[in-house]
């Protein structure tokens, strides 16, 4: 069992709150990852789970026992470190096989419990070489390797992957979505890398100052976030946010740039709308219209910016092939059926397309 709860789970330096009334629930086995602008509370929130840092209010309970005041050592958590944090004078299976030992472990058993973790992470040729020897990569195999000996409750990943270049991120980020699934464990895993969060989350957790600003799969945060923080955190390029007010049932005014047809409920004061969910069209046939700024060709497709006056800089996702001139007008169109809807106070509202 993996299973990890949070009741009003709260954090004080001092006078300072830093978390704040914290719920959330970890099912047996769920991956779920942790996202938030820096200084959000996303490692304390972690290191709180792990018992390096103090709960000063709440509970934290781990398969219904209550560890708020436990210590480390009796959670049976096993954290990973953006460092690797390996002794440089042991060998790969020293490394992992160094806790155990300390365990007082037998050992045939420590050698066995190695063996079957460095064959998970491909790391069985490895084993009599030292971290000096290894690549970047294979130094975090080796830190992951030493938590999966001990076989913990659950495993915590404080950004795991930042220290390593785009090209080991993608191939470690499969490992880790493989380790997953082999493993069946739960994973707590913190990261401020959006492709990270999108493609190894089963649910994804979005903080801001200390508070949980929504909860989901990804498929929803990114299709149905529940308020303009989530909106433009989740997604890159982020969600375009654009001005707008009622103009009649089932018509909605652009800051007096155009119309859009879409049924709502509520007040609605802006419109938001993903770049891959805009097309370029002709002046004369969008919903708004602008001056073609900047063009990004990125290989499956460009990134178009267009300045409109009112409604300032947006973002459109257009095909690669498409010819687009700097400094040339063009229309935007809008999908409604994918536009999202939001309050004067940044809250989402129920979008219907009319």
């Amino acid at each position: 069992m993996g299973t990890i709860l949070l009741e009003k789970a709260g954090k004080r330096y001092g006078g300072v709150e830093i978390m704040r009334d914290l719920d959330l629930a970890i099912a047996d086995g769920e991956f779920v990852v942790i996202v938030g602008p820096s200084g959000c509370g996303k490692s304390t929130l972690l290191r709180m789970i792990a018992g390096i840092e103090e709960t000063t209010s709440g509970r934290i309970l781990i398969d219904g026992r209550d560890v708020t005041n436990a210590p480390p050592v009796e959670r049976e958590l096993a954290m990973v470190f953006q460092s690797y944090a390996l002794y440089p004078h042991m060998t790969v299976r020293q490394n992992m096989g160094f806790g155990l030992k300390l365990a007082k472990l037998p050992a045939a058993a420590i050698k066995s419990k190695v063996d079957e973790a460095a064959e998970a992470l491909k790391l069985t040729p490895l084993l009599d070489r030292y971290p000096r020897q290894l690549s970047g990569g294979q130094r975090q195999r080796v830190a992951i390797g030493r938590a999966i000996v001990r076989q913990p409750t659950a495993f915590l990943f404080d950004e795991p992957l930042s220290n390593l270049d785009a090209a080991l991120r993608v191939d470690m980020r499969l490992e880790i979505a493989r380790l997953h699934r082999s493993l069946g464990a739960t994973m707590i895993y913190v990261t401020h890398d959006q492709v990270e969060a999108m493609t190894l989350a089963d649910r994804i957790v979005v903080l801001k100052e200390g508070r949980i600003m929504q909860h989901g799969s990804p498929h929803e945060l990114y299709e149905r976030p529940a308020n303009l923080f989530v909106a433009q955190f989740i997604g890159s390029p982020k969600m375009n946010v654009l001005d707008c007010a009622p103009a009649g049932e089932g018509a909605l005014d652009l800051a007096g740039e155009g119309r859009i047809d879409l049924a709502f409920s509520g007040a609605p004061a802006r419109l938001g709308a993903r770049p891959e969910h805009l097309r370029l069209v002709s002046p004369e046939a969008g919903h708004c219209r602008g001056t073609v700024e900047v063009a990004e060709y990125l290989g499956g497709s460009t990134s178009v910016f267009v300045r409109n006056d009112r409604l300032g800089l947006v973002n459109v996702s257009a095909p690669a092939d498409m010819p687009v001139r700097i400094g040339e007008t063009v229309g935007i169109a809008i999908d409604p059926i994918r536009a999202s809807l939001f309050d004067a106070d940044g809250f989402s509202l129920a979008r219907q397309a009319g």
